[in-house]
């Protein structure tokens, strides 16, 4: 089990170095394939290492991520890790000015946009996954429920909790090949 605190985000500087598409598959490939050198995370997200190099030097100046030395084998290997794999932001922390709401807004629009660009990336290539991987592992649930802010924040939490206790726990160590699953939970008041 990963024990770095969460990273609260609360600041427009590291807000904003999550706007970008690049930097966020940067934090992905962190999370899932932990401690990297720069020419494996630009080959991990078919970038040229220029380009990662400063999408790197962006992350670290917002504390996303940080240098690991000790894993480098000379003095010109330079190997990242993420300060903590688990990363919230609120937009109610952003509401103080026009600035902090325009990013907290394309930040979001960005993250729900890159989250429906992965289902539809499944919908067209569900047929290239083995079939125990097609009934009930990629799973839509939804439900209307009628909650006051209080009750929507406790749902949010418990989601939060159950994705939160899988994403940290220790990988089994069984031989069983497993894949990368993301796992997305929202809840916003609509109207149907």
């Amino acid at each position: 089990m990963d024990s770095r605190p969460t990273r609260h985000i609360r600041n427009i500087q590291a807000l904003g170095a999550l706007a970008h598409p690049a930097r966020q598959r940067l934090l992905d490939v962190l999370k899932l394939e932990g401690p990297a050198t720069v020419g494996a995370l630009s080959e991990a997200i078919n970038q040229a290492v220029g380009n990662v190099s400063h999408h790197l030097r962006v992350l670290a100046s917002a504390d996303l991520i940080e240098e690991a030395p000790e894993l480098a084998r000379n003095r010109r290997e330079r190997w990242w890790r993420l300060v903590s794999a688990d990363v919230r932001w609120s937009r109610v922390d952003f509401d103080a000015d026009a600035l902090s709401e325009a990013v907290a807004h394309a930040v979001g629009t960005m993250v729900f946009d890159r989250q429906g660009a992965f289902f539809r990336q499944w919908l067209a290539e569900r047929g290239t996954y083995d079939a125990a991987w097609h009934e009930g592992c990629a799973v839509s649930a939804e439900t209307w429920l009628r909650l006051t802010a209080d009750e929507t924040r406790q749902v949010a939490h418990e989601l939060t909790e159950v994705l939160t206790r899988w994403a940290n726990r220790e990988v089994p160590d069984d031989g069983q090949q497993r894949e990368s699953v993301l796992a997305v939970a929202h809840t916003v008041p609509a109207t149907p």
